[in-house]
């Protein structure tokens, strides 16, 4: 796959960039090693600066930063511009706390263990890889680098080819925020590159936000060298709806949810799992609301719903819904490709999916959402576990012991109750089964890439 920035809304290549060599790549890892050595040496307050401005860079450029995303992957523009906000918020949020989720921690009794003091601390591991995708193409990475870069650790950053501009942008803020040269390096590289930097023994722990197939082939590749990494791979969450749930809400939340950065979200709801006794009603609503969204351009304000990121994904999604429709699913709305220049994909709902229909275990990346019909709690706890991934879930209902049932039982990394799923900087995020493990954000996600040393001292 060229390394370039296509157009999704017009399908036009908009610039194409050159791949690193082989040599540049080797330059850049000694580069890295060298900053590390340097970084890890700064104080927190140093670090702190340095991440503090670059929030300032990304909001005061958050027009042109928000534009280029959106012709680079296209999601509509008003999302673009959220999403710069929160990678500042981001790492606001690590100058602010990193050095006290970092700090030493004594062990309350040390003559239990025969020592004057004993305690542990947190020290970065090194040069870290994180290969990226591309529906967040500023945000998945900042959720890496800023807590990378202030425990001290450098990062090699490998993009999705198709979102360059994004991967050399973020690049270059970081340096005018401060950074001293090769603490944070985006590798022009495909895919088939990554394996050689991530046996190189100067790269120390992996970073991988992808698919299943990829995440094993890292991991896998992680093991052999004996290296940390930590996985997002991906999500079929579900959505349940209780019959004491608030239908207003909960409607208007599942539209949002489903059709977030046009449905190209790990995190966001894809399976809708609701009670019989409010089914009609809510896929009554539901549907009208999804036919409803306004599909088109996504640099114009009043679009809810843009193209997909590439025609791959695009054709991918219409070869689920069909296999769908094949098998005798449905169809409340859309389920169909319009006649347009780019790669849209309607606003779809699909219901009465049979067992063996591909969307019932696989993940939809689009605007595509199923609906399904569960008698009791039992059921929908059935139906809400029954795919191989574990990323977020979300239960609404009103009753407190539902509330309590539920949450003990979704295999998730995480359950949002009466709200919809979402990444914060404050909250750990990460999966189950295969949707991945280790966390990223929070105090847990710094820490991923430190070295928890104990010291015993007499």
């Amino acid at each position: 796959m060229p390394i370039a920035t296509v157009n999704p809304f017009t399908g036009v290549t908009e610039e194409t960039f050159t791949a690193h060599t082989p040599e540049e790549v080797q330059e850049a890892l000694a580069r890295a090693v060298r900053a590390q050595r340097d970084l890890r040496e700064r104080t927190f307050a140093e670090r702190a600066g340095w991440l503090r401005r670059a929030a300032e860079l990304l909001e005061a450029e958050v027009d042109t930063a928000a534009a280029m995303m959106t012709v680079e992957m296209g999601k509509p523009i008003a999302q673009s511009e959220a999403e710069v906000r929160k990678c500042a918020k981001g790492m606001r949020f690590y100058a602010d706390h990193a050095e006290a989720m970092l700090a030493d921690t004594p062990l309350a009794d040390a003559s239990a263990v025969g020592a004057g003091a004993a305690w542990t601390r947190w020290e970065p591991l090194g040069v870290v890889l994180a290969v990226m995708p591309w529906n967040f193409p500023l945000w998945q990475v900042v959720r890496f680098a800023a807590p990378a870069l202030m425990a001290g650790n450098t990062g090699l950053l490998k993009h999705a080819s198709n979102v360059p501009r994004s991967a050399v942008y973020l690049e270059d803020v970081l340096s005018r925020a401060g950074f001293p040269e090769g603490c944070f390096q985006t590798l022009l590289i495909g895919s088939d590159a990554v394996a050689a930097v991530l046996d190189d023994e100067r790269v120390v722990a992996v970073t991988l936000t992808g698919s299943e197939p990829a995440g094993r082939s890292v991991a896998a590749r992680a093991g052999a060298g004996l290296k940390k990494a930590v996985l997002e791979l991906g999500g079929s969450d579900p959505f349940v709806v209780m019959p004491s749930a608030d239908l207003d809400a909960a409607v208007a939340t599942a539209v949002t949810s489903r059709t977030l950065n046009n449905g190209q979200s790990c995190v966001c709801a894809k399976r809708f799992v609701v009670h019989t006794d409010v089914y009609d009603d809510f896929a009554a609503r539901f549907t009208a609301r999804m036919a409803a969204l306004v599909v088109g351009d996504p640099l114009d304000p009043a679009t809810d719903i843009g193209p997909l990121a590439t025609r791959a994904g695009r054709d991918e999604l219409a070869e689920l819904v069909q296999d769908a429709v094949d098998r005798g699913a449905t169809v409340l709305t859309g389920g169909t490709v319009p006649e347009r220049d780019g790669w849209f994909y309607e606003p779809t709902v699909l219901a009465d999916l049979p067992e063996g229909t591909r969307l019932v275990m696989e993940e939809a990346f689009g605007p595509v959402a199923t609906l399904y019909r569960v008698g009791d709690r039992d059921e929908a706890l059935r139906v809400a576990n029954q795919t191989s991934f574990g990323l977020s879930s979300s239960v609404w209902t009103t009753d407190a012991d539902e509330q309590d049932w539920f949450t003990a039982r979704l295999e998730a990394g995480a359950v949002f109750v009466n709200g919809m799923t979402a990444s914060f900087p404050e909250l750990p995020f990460g999966g189950v089964k295969a949707s991945g493990y280790g966390r990223e954000l929070a105090a847990e996600g710094i820490r991923e890439f430190c070295n928890l040393k104990t010291v015993w001292r007499a």
